[in-house]
């Protein structure tokens, strides 16, 4: 991963939230939280937050008392996701590092994480910190994409831009979003960081849009790919945008577009 990859700053976030949200986020928030809810925590901590897609979906599976600390190392995008979500005294907005967590040994019941732990540069240090603030026997439950192959769309938008870009192709999505896709190797880092009963669900979903613009839009303009298209060429965003438009018609149709996402889901006992 590139220091780069964790930029999610300009129009980014709301392009991210508009477009990449529901296309391919809100299945695994459904799943994400129902899990999280099943636990009955008191107090939750969410790390890498993003828009805010899980926030909105666990906060009202929550009992009235409990307390939830909603974070990510983004302030762009935690202010995104604050301004989305109605008044909630139980939530707390804190722009904190996964790695450096500033809570307390033992303050959470449960510590999620949707889709963020692929941007963590060094992920037993996150996990350890995951474990210092459960308490004894809390859950530690993330997701993390499976590899970019089982992930249709995001597979055709960078192989579109290879062809555009054939030198120096953009490899966001496959060197960081599928980057971190190893069972073995997350079992490996979750020992590490003292972790001895993990469990890890593959599950896949569909990922749907009225139109093939849809997802070319919010691979391209949506995430940081966005960045590297412009470092490639400077004007050519929309040019870009439209190629790989053109290629997921070409490969799914002109009209509503269907295709296969996956991802893994982990609990991890403290």
């Amino acid at each position: 991963m590139l220091e780069a990859d964790k930029v999610f700053a300009g129009s980014i976030p709301e392009n991210y939230d508009r477009h990449m949200v529901p296309l391919i986020f809100e299945p695994y928030a459904a799943d994400l939280s129902a899990r999280a809810a099943a636990f009955s925590p008191g107090a939750v901590l969410e790390t890498a937050a993003g828009t805010g897609v899980v926030t909105r979906a666990l906060a009202s599976k929550l009992s009235s008392d409990a307390r939830y600390v909603v974070t990510d190392l983004n302030q762009p995008m935690l202010d995104f996701a604050a301004s989305r979500q109605g008044p909630d005294s139980r939530i707390t907005w804190r722009q904190a590092d996964a790695l450096k967590l500033p809570f307390d040994d033992g303050a959470f019941d449960l510590v999620c994480c949707q889709f963020g732990a692929m941007f963590f540069p060094d992920r037993p240090a996150a996990y350890r910190e995951a474990k210092r603030v459960l308490k004894p026997g809390g859950h530690f439950l993330f997701s993390v994409w499976d590899r970019i192959e089982e992930n249709i769309l995001a597979d055709d938008v960078t192989n579109a831009l290879a062809r555009i870009y054939p030198h120096d192709p953009p490899r966001f999505l496959a060197r960081t979003p599928h980057g971190y896709h190893d069972k073995a190797l997350i079992h490996r880092d979750l020992e590490v960081a003292g972790f001895s009963d993990v469990t890890i669900d593959t599950r896949a979903e569909q990922s749907r849009a009225s139109s093939p613009r849809i997802p070319a839009v919010a691979y391209c303009q949506g995430t940081v790919l966005r960045s590297e298209i412009e470092a490639r060429d400077p004007g050519g965003l929309e040019a870009a945008t439209d190629y790989a438009a053109a290629a997921i018609a070409e490969r799914h149709g002109h009209g509503a577009v269907a295709a296969k996402i996956q991802a893994h889901i982990i609990v991890a006992i403290a």
